[in-house]
């Protein structure tokens, strides 16, 4: 495996987990973006999974996200469930997502990698912080 691919894949497993780590410096921040970046680029799809306090967080963390990893998508927030946490998911390969309410305390972005030549780079990857990408 290439060493920057290593590199990146643990920094990434090191925010992965049920305990959200906190980005501490614009250093780290900036080694994370391109970590994931870097995995995005060698992945056929991705799914990712956004748990926010409400769905306007939701909806801007996913813009956040999909522009910085190089998709363009225009996001319509139907603002179904105001003031309420929710679950948006949203799939690369269909360009589509759904949304429901959520019930947990997590808050932040997983995102599922998928890619059929590259099998060191598939897995789930999070939480990883709403504001990564802002």
């Amino acid at each position: 495996m290439n060493q920057d691919i290593n590199k990146a894949l643990n920094l990434l497993k090191k925010y992965s987990g049920i305990e959200l780590k906190i980005v501490n410096s614009e250093e780290e921040k900036q080694a994370l973006q391109s970590a994931l970046k870097l995995i995005v680029s060698l992945s056929d799809n991705e799914n990712l999974g956004i748990c926010a306090s409400t769905e306007k967080e939701a909806f801007n963390t996913l813009q956040n996200y999909l522009k910085a990893l190089g998709y363009s998508f225009n996001l319509e927030d139907n603002l179904l469930f105001e003031n309420k946490a929710i679950y948006l998911k949203f799939s690369t390969e269909k360009m589509s997502y759904y949304v429901s309410d959520y019930q947990g305390e997590y808050r932040g972005v997983l995102i599922t990698i998928f890619a059929d030549s590259q099998d060191e780079i598939i897995g789930t990857y999070g939480y990883l912080p709403l504001n990564l990408f802002n």
